[in-house]
């Protein structure tokens, strides 16, 4: 399979390959930034809110089970309970990422085709697009009281690619004036809040760290996809900051400052971000690739090592399955396996310790890859 970016050069803002799709489906631009994409298929499911589960004799897609529809049917019946009659979701872990746990739930809920009017969730989902409107702050950043435990930029990032993927299913004009306002200023605090090196961390403009990097390039790269302006710029400087972070072993280290030997859990990150970026042919990401490869291969179990298994999963998923099937048929079933053995009786699956919504939002997230429903996680 060829290995390309289906919407053109995002960092330029131009669009091209985009408009032509929509011309070539009948679309236009929606008033304000977002793109009219209603009844163009090709993969852009959640937009017509198709149940995943609505039949099981549907044809599934290569690698999906029963098995696997019924675990995330389980595992979104756990989240829709979980949810806050604000529309928040907390870890359920002991300590509190109101907006980072709302972004990667809401999130989960889109993967499965559902919009914030139509579908099973469709009203956990509209409450969680309110709450989130509600946590932007004057400066653009996306955060609650708490500032997520005084780390916002995670949940910022989160936030920022949840409503960019959401934003053309809004129907209600209130509403969807509201969100394109709180997505243009996360771009522009996220762009402001980038550091000299090229890099982002746990606040705006304190520094860098390869997770929250890898976080903010795959929001900026959803806002475009939402047809918001991306400044060319920043995602070229991220871009350089993650070669500079990468290691002799291919992998990407902590931080620029830090040192130190490949994280597994980041360089998975890199992957996704980097393929995001449309870099796929790019010796980072071949390199990238390889070492994430190599270590996953290596270890037979959930955990490949280095901790923060999930996280390590969420993003190499991504990778290899936007990397072909060469890698996809050999990491998805037995992944698929796994996670159905390990889910709780409840639905729910504990993830990294730090709780049950975080855990089950990414399981099911990785579950339902195969169905193509958010244009930031396709091929």
């Amino acid at each position: 399979m060829s290995r390309h970016d289906p919407h053109g050069d995002w960092r330029s803002g131009a669009g091209l390959a985009r408009r032509a799709f929509l011309k070539s489906c009948g679309a236009a631009p929606l008033a304000g930034a977002g793109l009219g994409l209603l009844g163009c298929g090709l993969g852009f499911g959640p937009l017509v809110a198709r149940s995943l589960l609505a039949d099981e004799k549907e044809v599934l897609p290569k690698h999906v089970t029963p098995e696997a529809l019924r675990a995330v049917t389980k595992g979104l019946d756990y989240l829709a309970a979980q949810q806050a009659d604000d529309g928040s979701w907390n870890t359920g872990g002991g300590q509190a990422y109101p907006v980072a746990m709302t972004g990667l739930a809401g999130t989960a809920l889109l993967a499965h085709g559902n919009s914030p009017t139509r579908g099973k969730y469709s009203r956990n989902l509209q409450g969680a697009v309110e709450f989130l409107v509600r946590c932007t702050t004057p400066t653009g950043l996306i955060t609650g009281p708490s500032q997520d435990s005084g780390q916002p930029m995670h949940g910022h990032g989160f936030a920022l690619m949840f409503l960019a993927s959401v934003y053309g299913m809004i129907t209600k004009e209130s509403l969807r004036r509201q969100v394109a306002e709180t997505i243009r200023k996360a771009v522009t605090l996220t762009s402001q809040g980038q550091s000299g090196a090229g890099g982002w961390t746990y606040i705006p403009g304190g520094g860098d760290e390869g997770s929250v990097t890898v976080t903010q390039v795959q929001a900026l790269r959803a806002a475009q996809n939402a047809g918001f302006l991306v400044p060319k710029a920043v995602i070229d400087e991220s871009m350089n900051y993650l070669e500079k972070c990468r290691t002799p072993e291919g992998g990407i280290q902590y931080s620029l400052s830090a040192g130190g030997g490949p994280r597994l859990a980041i360089s998975a990150a890199a992957v996704a971000t980097l393929y995001n970026a449309g870099q796929f042919e790019s010796p980072i990401a071949t390199d990238c690739l390889k070492y994430v490869w190599g270590q996953f291969r290596a270890n037979e179990g959930w955990n490949k090592g280095g901790g923060h298994a999930f996280y390590s999963h969420l993003y190499a998923a991504q990778g290899f399955y936007m990397a072909g099937d060469e890698y996809w048929d050999q990491y998805f079933p037995a992944t698929r396996d796994q996670l159905i053995a390990m889910q709780g009786g409840d639905g729910s699956w504990n993830g990294d310790g730090i709780g049950q919504v975080y855990g089950t939002s990414i399981a099911v997230v990785i579950l339902q890859l195969p169905y193509k429903y958010l244009p930031v996680f396709q091929r």
